[in-house]
């Protein structure tokens, strides 16, 4: 009985894959997002737990899995091969926004019952990279101290408190709008001063 409501259940997802793929129905676009983005949303809620994140990359999977329906072949089920785009979706955030990762194999268990096992690569720095980094972060650290103030203190809390610009302006209590221009003018000298000094950063 299971067996035959996938197979009911891959065909009904393939029609609605056709449709969209072949004759561009956006209902049938809106029907496969109406089943999988609960799912989706759950599958990514466990490996970022975080809501924003987790329903962006939704967003974002749904988005590069419509452009690539063509590859879609009925050989699994549509939610697997869904999954599979948002579990290498979560992995390009990792990398975008160079969270510290190490590498593993990890398994999620999807909301359809299915495994998905995937690898998270380190992007851990060696030894010899370590050290050029804390070069690198103590010689921007010196230039940084450069700055007059209020530029070196925007520096500071932008970058290395990794403030937004709402909590700078509440720490400071000044208008949003300041922070915005002092911190554009403090990138501004920041830049004049590597290039003056030939600083390799």
């Amino acid at each position: 009985m299971e067996t035959t409501a996938k197979t009911e259940r891959l065909q009904h997802d393939y029609q609605l894959v056709c449709d969209a793929r072949d004759r561009g129905s956006r209902k049938a676009y809106a029907d496969l997002m109406a089943a999988y983005r609960e799912p989706l949303y759950l599958l990514l809620l466990r490996m970022t737990r975080n809501t924003t994140t987790a329903s962006d990359l939704t967003i974002e999977t749904f988005g590069k899995a419509f452009l690539q329906l063509h590859r879609y072949a009925p050989t699994s089920t549509f939610s697997a091969w869904l999954y599979s785009i948002g579990v290498h979706t979560y992995i390009d955030h990792l990398r975008r926004n160079r969270l510290e990762t190490i590498p593993l194999s990890a398994t999620e268990h999807t909301p359809d019952g299915e495994f998905i096992e995937y690898q998270i690569p380190s992007n851990q720095p060696n030894p010899e990279e370590a050290m050029i980094r804390m070069q690198r972060d103590e010689t921007l650290k010196q230039v940084v101290d450069q700055l007059k103030e209020p530029y070196r203190q925007m520096i500071r809390l932008r970058y290395y408190e990794d403030l937004s610009y709402e909590e700078i302006a509440e720490r400071l209590h000044i208008p949003i709008g300041t922070v915005k221009v002092r911190l554009s003018r403090a990138k501004d000298l920041l830049s004049t001063i590597v290039k003056e000094k030939g600083v390799e950063l």
